[in-house]
């Protein structure tokens, strides 16, 4: 008979179940050690935290096991908030062991990997065995829900620097708008991938690499983990679940196009995706993407309200401007290009959390937040992101999307100022109009449905290929 997992006799509400992509390095283990960190020292001492970032190797699972388990050991001897929380008695074996990190491999970039994925994760058992006494051995137990994920995975598609375009964008920029919104990344058109037989084959069905590991992947990923994040109808305990998007500052209205959906065509491709992400996540609420949303989240629409399970709620972040491995520089430029970045903050820039960890501030601040206040705040509608003072402390800013504006509602100037939404604005950005906002609606509605079609394509030739 199999051993009671450590979270079965916890009250649900004292447990959180959070997955993130990518989580081997960058942000994505960045958002891990602050996830950690401000669950323990925020919720009730008896809390459990089920964390699970997803890899694309077992190797690199494991790496991240370890790693995450270090840091916590670390901060549960360290922190000064646990030690006063927990008294002259504080124990921290007793913190280390509340937290349960769990992996599983996901390459966005191959369907079959997202299906085993999802099916793992939904029907099948996940294990972490440890020698250490400071954390629980984990055999296989199945995870009962998911309470937030997070899309931080993803390729920038980059090469290097376009020298020209760096002097030209600082000239005519400025160094702040420079290193906020630059265009001097070099990328090249026309990658594309298999996600079917992960190969760049001819004469087999492909898409836009890029546009495959940033939005598709993570798409079909959430579609099928859709079960875990919705709850009954007669669960007035546990919120819905959380499909976090996590976007970027970068991306404005010249960055996407209908005619050039999967980002192949264009040199922009990081740009086109994440605008893609801004624009169906801002509009999964409205009435004009409503049809395919609720496909997507498998809404029945004859259910009876009162009767209705509780679909998962979809948000988007951003973690401002952070200096990772996913711009490609060797180590000279890594340190200088990180000097710039540290000037571009002293100089005023909101914008620069800088390190991994401080750009994890608005995704695990998203996951962590009380389900009334979001609901109060409409905060489906805001693109929350990392912002940073002089002084690299962090905090979480509503940020504007070309377009959307900050709430997808005409504002007066009166009222921008007074709740300090211009810092940080990006220079020659218009005022939202009424009829931008349709026009953003009318594109989102488009984005739902091309979705969805390409969802069912993919699907269909997957079953083939299977078969």
């Amino acid at each position: 008979m199999m051993a009671p997992a450590p979270w079965d006799k916890i009250p649900p509400q004292n447990t959180l179940f959070v997955l993130v992509t990518g989580g081997n390095s960058g942000i994505g283990f960045g958002i891990g050690e602050r996830l950690i960190d401000e669950y323990l020292t925020t919720r009730s001492l008896g809390s459990h935290l089920v964390l699970i970032p997803t890899t694309r190797s077992v190797k690199k699972s494991q790496e991240t096991i370890d790693g995450l388990r270090k840091h916590t050991k670390e901060f549960a001897a360290t922190s000064k908030v646990l030690r006063a929380r927990g008294g002259p008695l504080y124990d921290p074996k007793q913190t280390t062991r509340r937290v349960h990190i769990l992996s599983i491999q996901l390459d966005l970039c191959s369907l079959p990997s997202v299906r085993r994925a999802a099916d793992q994760l939904v029907s099948g058992t996940l294990s972490s065995p440890s020698d250490d006494d400071h954390f629980v051995s984990l055999g296989h137990f199945k995870i009962p829900r998911l309470d937030s994920v997070i899309f931080n995975a993803g390729i920038g598609g980059w090469y290097g620097l376009d020298w020209p375009k760096v002097f030209h964008n600082i000239l005519t920029k400025g160094l702040v708008s420079a290193t906020t919104w630059p265009t001097f990344k070099g990328a090249l058109s026309g990658r594309l991938v298999d996600p079917i037989h992960g190969t760049e084959g001819k004469g087999t069905p492909h898409m836009g690499e890029v546009f495959c590991a940033n939005v598709f992947g993570h798409y079909v990923f959430a579609q099928r983990i859709v079960p875990l994040m919705t709850r009954p109808a007669n669960n007035s305990i546990l919120p819905p679940g959380r499909i976090i998007w996590e976007s970027s500052v970068e991306p404005g209205w010249s960055d996407f196009s209908l005619d050039d959906f999967e980002a192949i065509k264009t040199k922009a491709a990081y740009e086109s995706t994440k605008r893609l992400t801004d624009v169906i996540a801002l509009t999964s609420t409205l009435p004009t993407s409503k049809p395919y949303v609720n496909q997507y989240l498998n809404i029945k629409s004859a259910q009876a309200k009162a009767a209705a399970p509780r679909p998962p709620k979809i948000y988007v972040v951003h973690p401002g401007v952070v200096q990772t491995t996913l711009f490609p520089l060797n180590a000279f430029m890594f340190f200088w290009y990180n000097v710039v970045l540290y000037v571009v903050r002293w100089l005023g820039s909101p914008w620069h959390p800088i390190t991994a960890y401080n750009g994890a501030c608005a995704p695990v601040w998203l996951a962590l937040q009380e389900q009334g206040w979001l609901d109060g705040a409409r905060a489906e509608r805001v693109k929350w992101g990392t912002s940073t003072n002089f002084w690299g402390e962090c905090r979480v800013k509503k940020t504007e999307v070309e377009g959307w504006g900050w709430e997808g509602k005409v504002e007066e100037m009166v009222a921008l100022k007074k709740e300090h939404k211009l810092a940080g604005r990006k220079s020659g950005t218009v005022d939202v109009t009424e009829e931008k906002l349709v026009e953003f609606q009318e594109l989102g509605a488009k984005c739902w449905k091309r979705m969805e079609e390409l969802r069912a394509q993919w699907e269909q030739r997957e079953k083939r290929a299977g078969a």
